[in-house]
């Protein structure tokens, strides 16, 4: 398979473009009453703010299961699906003699995670843009790995580079 290079790169497969972009000259009231699924640009605006997405450092103690990579999987699987996100693809790496690091790829961003199961510890970033919602996710990982014991963390990513003129 001489293209396979290409294949791996994304090269000559369907882009997902999406249609023409019919909110260019809107005003930033007007576009902060549309959905992000409306607007070309998938930013969020919320409390006045208009970012690039959220983005969750979510940690978990005192976790079980966390080397396991189809518990994994399925936690990754299950918050994608509650946040309202489109899942892309899902890559974990099994660790000896313990340990798993995975990804999962969405459109509207990634959700990733390494684990220390010897001290019940999973190290998840949820990140995502539009009009998914990344706390949906903390509640996912505290039934999936059988804990309360979770800390969070959040960044709204770009807050400072996007502002409601340059975003209209």
């Amino acid at each position: 398979m001489k293209d396979a290079n290409l294949f791996q790169l994304g090269i000559g497969l369907e882009t997902g473009a999406q249609e023409e972009d019919t909110t260019r000259g809107a005003t930033p009231a007007q576009l902060d009453a549309l959905t992000a699924t409306e607007r070309e640009d998938h930013f969020v605006r919320r409390d006045g703010k208009i970012f690039a997405g959220t983005h969750l450092i979510i940690e978990v103690m005192k976790g079980t299961g966390l080397d396991c990579e189809a518990r994994i999987q399925d936690a990754f699987r299950k918050s994608v699906k509650v946040c309202g996100a489109t899942l892309l693809h899902i890559h974990t790496h099994k660790f000896s003699p313990q340990g798993v690091s995975g990804v999962a790829v969405l459109a509207e961003s990634h959700i990733t995670v390494h684990t220390w199961p010897e001290i019940g510890y999973g190290a998840f970033d949820v990140f995502m843009c539009g009009d998914a919602d990344p706390w949906k996710a903390v509640d996912v990982l505290k039934d999936c790995f059988e804990t309360a014991d979770v800390t969070v963390r959040e960044l709204l990513r770009g807050e400072e580079l996007v502002s409601k003129e340059s975003a209209a």
